[in-house]
């Protein structure tokens, strides 16, 4: 497999898991996991009988949901090793009978009741959302801001499928503009400025950060509807303007406080004191 490949253990109780990222999510060892929850001295056996009643079962795609990637073995060579992400990891698990697997499997059944219920009644979604926040450690005026701009997002990327955007490249084309025109950095420029890596940037933005990125989508989605903009060259544009004007407040601000709003500083390194 190509792309960039970082390689970390994760302790899963006492057991060792290996892990690494790949294409910007976790992969962990298939054998070190199947160890682990079924305690048997033939792991790779056992993952391979697994494997063949997963297809009997009708998950046909197993082969294809699995990667090999070198990892360092108990004897220090790096050897290859079947690997999976968090979604095809927890499909697995759910069919191995172990005692230890039960405490997970519970847990599935309730993310899956919460999501059901989620679809009945959006608001309990955005409650967990808040709670999760409070649990990080953000302070409750920051919660509601960043809800209110998930809100706003969402109204402008419903714009834009609407009106054409069908690729997640066209979106986050669409989102670059509307960052460079309202901070003058593109959002993986963002990201490397305020020293993130997978981190969701909008996370680690104070107040007038998230209020300006708000208003760089508020205003593209106004210019969008007025315009009836379609398409993604037409879209693309307006992405530019709603930008702009936001940029164009930022500066104003400036100007006036004499301080920058764009800021190195992340949540990771700040206290809740200082994100208000």
């Amino acid at each position: 497999m190509e792309n960039k490949i970082n390689t970390k253990i994760a302790l899963f109780e006492a057991k060792k898991i290996r892990k690494l990222i790949y294409r910007d999510e976790w992969w962990f060892s298939i054998i070190d996991i199947i160890e682990f929850l079924t305690e048997t001295y033939r792991p790779r056996k056992y993952w391979n009988d697994l494997k063949a009643k997963l297809i009997r079962e009708g998950y046909i795609e197993v082969s294809e949901k699995i990667g090999q990637f070198k990892l360092i073995a108990s004897d220090g060579k790096m050897r290859e090793t079947d690997c999976a992400n968090t979604k095809t990891i927890l499909r697995i698990v759910q069919t191995i009978p172990s005692p230890k697997a039960e405490p997970l499997k519970i847990w599935l059944a309730q993310v899956g009741t919460d999501r059901i219920a989620e679809i009945e009644n959006p608001e309990l979604a955005m409650d967990r959302m808040k709670s999760l926040y409070e649990k990080k450690g953000y302070p409750k005026d920051w919660i509601d801001k960043r809800a209110r701009g998930i809100a706003v997002r969402h109204t402008l990327t419903d714009e834009w499928k609407n009106r054409g955007v069908k690729h997640s490249v066209e979106y986050a084309i669409l989102t670059d503009e509307i960052m460079q025109g309202t901070f003058d950095m593109k959002v993986s420029e963002y990201k490397k400025f305020k020293g993130l890596n997978r981190e969701n940037l909008r996370d680690h933005m104070d107040d007038l950060e998230l209020i300006l990125t708000m208003l760089g989508e508020a205003t593209t989605t106004r210019l969008t509807k007025d315009r009836n903009s379609k398409g993604f060259p037409k879209l693309k544009n307006d992405a530019k303007d709603g930008g702009s004007v936001a940029g164009q407040t930022r500066k104003n601000i400036e100007a006036k406080t004499k301080t920058n709003i764009s800021s190195s500083a992340n949540f990771n390194n700040l206290n809740t004191k200082q994100i208000k």
